[in-house]
Formats: structure tokens, sequence, C-alpha cells
């Protein structure tokens, strides 16, 4: 189920064992899977980005205002 959403705040995903990536504030659609949340942006015009996040953080999230879900 895709949803959209708008990021408002400090949301950060963690690729692999690297460091911390923020997500930009702004629109995003989110897509709820049993064992994932995935989000998707637009960087620029052409440019996409996607980060999947554990169900918990992308609760977390939502729970603190960070992550608003349009309704």
């Amino acid at each position: 189920m895709t949803q959209h959403a708008t990021v408002h705040g400090h949301v950060t995903y963690t690729p692999g064992d690297g460091a911390p990536i923020a997500i930009p504030e702004g629109p995003i659609e989110v897509t709820t899977s049993a064992d994932s949340t995935t989000l998707s942006w637009s960087v620029e015009e052409d440019i996409a980005g996607s980060a999947a996040l554990p169900p918990d953080q992308f609760n977390q999230y939502v729970k603190d205002g960070k992550i608003r879900l349009k309704k």
C-alpha cells in the first residue's frame, strides 16, 4: 500500500554498514510491507531517492511528528 507523507525534521536511514544518511525534508511516498517501510522522494528533476526502514523506526518517526502521513 502506498501513502503520501511529508518529512518534517531530522529523518535518517542507514545503508548496510554505513553511516546514517539524512532524508531531505519535503514530500515522500511510503510503501509498507510486513518487514519494512520504503520511503521514496525526488532529489532533483531526474533523480530519485529511496530508503527502507524497519517498521519500528518508521513508526517512531511518525510518533515524533518527523514524518506526517497525509490522510
